[in-house]
């Protein structure tokens, strides 16, 4: 039997090169392999934003760019299940009761909630932001999945998520005891690593504004990569550069397919026969090379007109059954009446 799997992503704009490296490209490999659900979830993108109005008016035309950015870069809706969170009022409907079998404090002990209201400078954190761990965990619950796609440090998401099934599963075993309502779902660790920003920060970030986005242009990706941070010690050409960390030759060891002129290029930085610019420049061919069929797939999906709405349609068309098939369970379990029957 296929596993099936759930990843998601928030409508918060347009896709990076690092969201390419760290989801988009495992995405791709698996969708032939796995039962896939990709949730755009777009009410895990107001947990942060309903108090700016600004920000709101913001996420239609970002879950547009989002499922463009997906259709570009090969994740084919006849093979991977694209749904719109919003779309399925079931999915909060669950979240609602998994809320009565979590404590407040079992969510504040999440690493990845203090880290949000931390780095954010949340004083104040609303009700649906300290409930977003719970909503993550009926995203994934409702479409009964059994392995999700995470990085390190979102692993705690899905332990939280598991606990959450073995918790509920022990109260409410059901009609089949040996049928549990949910599957207890597992964490698959990528092993791509984080991909640093232009700026030389740890990781790329759309909100940091160190990002070459899958969508950029041509002369854009140059002018950005013309800027991007080296070896602050190498002042000049002729002076030894240091390659270990460096985000110009992270970005050649991933993206460039000639592998001869990486290690060429590296060792003439190494001992000081090749300046910056040269590395720049080839750095910019490569990566232009890499985007250019993403580029091109991107502009063919903008022309088709309702080509969005029509893959989000049938993919929350087809996850709604399901999700519904798991609603029925939970009520059954709980004693609930389902006039959906």
């Amino acid at each position: 039997m296929i596993k099936r799997i759930y990843t998601g992503d928030r409508p918060t704009g347009r896709l990076h090169l690092g969201h390419y490296v760290g989801t988009l490209s495992n995405r791709v490999a698996l969708q032939s392999k796995y039962d896939i659900f990709i949730g755009v979830v777009d009410l895990h993108g107001l947990t942060d934003r309903m108090d700016d109005p600004k920000k709101t008016a913001l996420v239609k035309d970002n879950i547009r760019e989002l499922v463009l950015d997906y259709l570009a870069v090969g994740i084919n809706p006849d093979k991977t299940t694209i749904l719109l969170q919003s779309a399925i009022p079931e999915v909060s409907e669950l979240a609602f009761l998994l809320t009565n079998i979590v404590t407040i404090a079992r969510c504040e002990r999440l690493p990845a909630l203090k880290e949000k209201i931390r780095d954010q400078k949340i004083q104040n954190p609303s009700m649906g932001l300290l409930n977003y761990p719970i909503l993550m965990a009926s995203d994934i619950l409702s479409v009964r999945a059994q392995l999700v796609p995470v990085g390190k440090d979102q692993e705690s998401h899905v332990e939280f998520a598991r606990e959450i099934a073995k918790t509920f599963n022990r109260l409410y075993p059901g009609k089949e005891k040996n049928n549990p309502v949910f599957p207890e779902p597992e964490a698959i660790i990528g092993e791509a690593k984080t991909l640093p920003g232009i700026d030389g920060k740890t990781k790329m970030s759309k909100s940091l504004g160190n990002a070459i986005f899958l969508s950029d242009d041509e002369k854009t990706v140059e002018e950005k990569v013309m800027k991007m941070y080296t070896d602050p010690l190498r002042i000049r050409a002729n002076v030894p550069g240091e390659i270990e960390g460096n985000p110009v030759f992270i970005y050649h060891d991933i993206f460039n397919k000639e592998k001869g002129e990486v290690e060429k290029l590296a060792v003439l930085y190494q001992e000081g026969r090749v300046g910056d610019v040269e590395v720049k420049k080839r750095l910019v061919e490569a990566i232009n090379t890499f985007l250019n069929p993403i580029r091109f797939r991107r502009k063919i999906f903008e022309e088709q007109e309702g080509i969005v709405e029509k893959t989000l349609r049938q993919g929350t068309e087809k996850a709604r059954i399901e999700i519904q098939k798991t609603m029925q369970l939970v009520k059954a379990a709980l004693g609930l009446p389902d006039f959906s029957l």
